[in-house]
């Protein structure tokens, strides 16, 4: 197969461009929407931005494996090249993916074939697919049979793979690499690099580009499931998916976490809030992330991160609204919650700003198609990671291509849209953009009541209505969750209902009221118990004071070791001071099982906020996603307005450089005389800031002053202001 060098006098690209059909402009911009974003004056401009940087970068990264090496072998042909040739140096089959990479503008045709455009091969780069350069002296392939066989097999080694070797000394005389140099067989790059010519790669190749094609998608190997099974696994998961992040907004609502100085939640309230929820840290990282996309939640500027209001909003909407509200997010956004506390991630936290990754978005619906066009079927993850692979080639992504399959795998499962690792019925209709996912008909209906055992326990029997399940956990901790959950009511739970301002006798009458069962006797003395200590002992503002009625406490305490380190002093019989701030005060006397609350400067009991908000507005991370094809009005557009473009740019050749200034008067008296003749013109015109440009225009009629015309350039009629019309001569 010959090749020569690409010759750098070869048909513009812009002018192939000229001559294609609106329909053929059209599938360029359904593969390409970024090529009209926006909308470019003329082809000229459309032929420079579909060989940018940025667009090829996209283009190409829109190629699966297949299509991209063939688009390896047209740059390894010489130019002109044909279907035929690309399927004698590939498969059969090519030219199908010929004709698509020639729609998407990746290669153009003349009379004589196809070429690629220059951009591409220095984007690329000069050796596709491993092949060397282009060989500058004629080859005679024939006198390989007299090659010493030193030298046939070193060329073995650079058939496939990279065509470049490091040799000793290429200086070296009667060496095999001296003869293949002298043959033109290798050429030096330097003084122990050799590289072989592209015309002798292809030949030793047997005339093919790449050792080995697949021309088709890896089939998907996995489980097979039920349907009713998947469903009624993705049911329970849709419902702890948004019991979890009403539970965890609630917590932080109640106990609010700090924001990092470097941005982002810490270790610690990462790992309280996953204790909270009951989940691994990784989940609750994730719950976190998707509530942040929501706009639920917030970091304030005092540095507390806190529900904002939107997610009182988001409460009252039906489940199936909020669960496609936050899945929509999650499957557009470039953030990758995945990446939280992997260890070369160290410093990546929930909330923080490292965690956009530019082409996740497009990993993940890749994946979640996958599981669309395999329906009842769990996929293993290395099969659905090699199945992505070539559907989305790794390009950019680094080792994390694989990486986001797998994370995009787990949190189908966590949301619900997959079932025991097989797609739902309800992901299915989501993923089809259905009106009605079914998901409201499929969930328990909400409960109003609850069972109190004789352990102080209580037994929700379903989900709970939203302020009962809101007021429940104010006072008991979530002990088990599933079909049923089991709260369990304790000291620390009972003393947190108290330090939210609820008293005794309104945790026992809400228990009364809302349980099934009668209230126990012990439940009852606990909730005395508790009430009954708790505010006896009060903690001050001065740095931190302590004071007691009851001296028996206060001595206690000044005896207590494992409180030494607040180094406590009394200042009466009654009162104890410490250099510690009072919170931390507070969380150590609790700790140690006294049950202090605090007070104001006017002695009246702190209680702490039950649900705090946010005082800013929701702030979700911006995403950065790819580019939707645009709507058929934006095409229809996008083409007649470059039609118009070009059509004035075929008119700026004969345009006058010095149009001759007329006055108003005289302007007005040139306008009409051309008025209704269907002559174009070309005018001066001044903008609001005094500069003066060309406009190509077809005049159709004065009134007021005014002007009105088609202008070539955007192809829409406008109005032009007579005294800033500066000149007028004919186009």
């Amino acid at each position: 197969m010959s090749l020569r060098q690409i010759s750098t006098t070869v048909p513009s690209f812009a002018d192939e461009l000229r001559a294609r059909t609106d329909e053929e402009l059209h599938s360029l911009f359904t593969y390409r929407p970024d090529l009209i974003t926006p909308v470019p004056g003329d082809i000229a401009a459309l032929a420079t931005r579909a060989t940018s940087g940025p667009s090829l970068v996209r283009a190409i990264e829109g190629l699966n494996q297949w299509q991209f090496a063939v688009l390896e072998a047209c740059m390894a042909l010489a130019e002109p090249f044909t279907s035929t040739q690309i399927v004698k140096a590939t498969e059969k089959g090519a030219e199908k993916v010929v004709t698509e990479l020639y729609e998407r503008g990746l290669i153009y045709k003349d009379e004589d074939g196809f070429r690629v455009p220059r951009a591409i091969h220095d984007f690329i780069g000069q050796s596709p697919a491993g092949l060397g350069p282009v060989s500058i002296a004629k080859l005679d392939l024939k006198k390989l049979k007299d090659a010493p066989k030193p030298a046939l097999d070193l060329l073995a080694k650079l058939t496939w793979g990279s065509a470049k070797g490091t040799v000793s000394d290429i200086r070296k005389r009667g060496t095999p690499i001296a003869w293949l140099i002298e043959n033109h067989f290798l050429i030096p790059m330097d003084q122990t690099t050799v590289v072989v010519p592209r015309e002798l790669g292809l030949h030793l190749r047997g005339g093919k580009v790449h050792q080995t094609y697949l021309t088709t998608a890896p089939a998907i190997s996995g489980d097979r499931r039920k349907q009713k099974d998947i469903d009624q696994a993705a049911i329970a998961s849709i419902s702890n998916v948004l019991r979890w992040c009403r539970e965890l907004l609630n917590f932080w609502a109640e106990e609010t976490p700090s924001v990092l100085q470097s941005g982002g939640l810490g270790v610690r309230d990462l790992r309280k809030c996953a204790e909270h929820l009951g989940v691994e840290e990784i989940c609750a990282a994730f719950i976190s992330e998707i509530c942040y996309l929501g706009g639920l939640v917030v970091a304030d500027p005092d540095g507390r991160i806190l529900p904002t209001t939107a997610f009182d909003m988001w409460q009252v909407k039906s489940p199936e609204e909020q669960w496609r509200e936050l899945v929509t997010l999650w499957l557009l956004s470039s953030r990758v919650a995945g990446l939280i506390g992997k260890p070369e991630s160290k410093n990546i936290n929930p909330l923080g700003f490292d965690l956009d990754r530019a082409n996740a978005a497009t990993i993940r619906k890749h994946t979640v198609h996958l599981l669309l066009e395999n329906k009842e079927l769990s996929p293993e993850v290395s099969s659905a990671q090699k199945f992505v692979e070539w559907v989305y080639p790794n390009r950019r992504g680094g080792s994390l291509h694989s990486d986001i399959v797998e994370w995009t795998l787990r949190e189908c499962d966590w949301l619900g849209i997959t079932g025991q690792g097989a797609l739902s019925s309800f992901g299915e209709r989501f993923i089809n953009d259905d009106d009605a996912l079914k998901i409201n008909e499929a969930l328990p209906k909400p409960v109003d009541h609850i069972l109190i055992q004789s352990d102080n326990t209580a037994i929700a029997p379903g989900p709970l209505a939203i302020e009962l399940d809101r007021h429940l956990s104010t006072f008991a901790d979530i002990e088990s969750r599933g079909g049923a959950t089991v709260y369990r009511f304790s000291e620390a739970s009972i003393r947190r209902g108290l330090d939210h301002g609820h008293s005794g006798d309104e945790i026992r009458t809400f228990l009364s009221k809302t349980s099934k069962t009668p209230m126990p006797q012990p439940l009852e003395y606990l909730i005395s118990d508790v009430a009954k200590k708790h505010g006896r002992l009060k903690v001050g503002f001065a740095n931190t004071y302590l004071r007691c009625e009851d001296e028996v406490i206060i001595n206690q305490i000044l005896k207590d070791k494992r409180l030494e380190h607040l180094r406590l002093r009394a200042i009466a019989p009654q009162v104890l001071v410490s250099e510690l701030e009072n919170s931390d005060v507070i969380e150590d006397l609790r700790s140690n099982g006294y049950f202090p609350t605090g007070e104001n400067s006017s002695g009246a009991v702190l209680t702490s906020v039950g649900q705090m908000r946010a005082k800013s507005r929701p702030k979700p991370p911006r995403i950065i996603g790819e580019l939707v094809t645009p709507s058929e009005t934006i095409m229809a557009t996008a083409i007649r307005t470059l039609r118009a473009g070009e059509r004035a740019s075929a008119k700026k050749p004969h345009l006058r450089t010095d149009i001759p200034r007329t006055t108003a008067n005289e302007t007005l008296e040139i306008l009409n005389k051309y008025l209704g003749e269907e002559v174009t013109l070309v005018i001066g015109y001044a903008d609001t800031n005094g500069g003066v440009t060309q406009r190509v225009i077809d005049p159709v009629s004065i009134s007021l002053g005014t002007l009105l015309a088609r202008d070539h350039a955007s192809g829409q009629l406008q109005h032009f202001k007579i005294p800033r019309i500066t000149g007028v001569v004919p186009a």
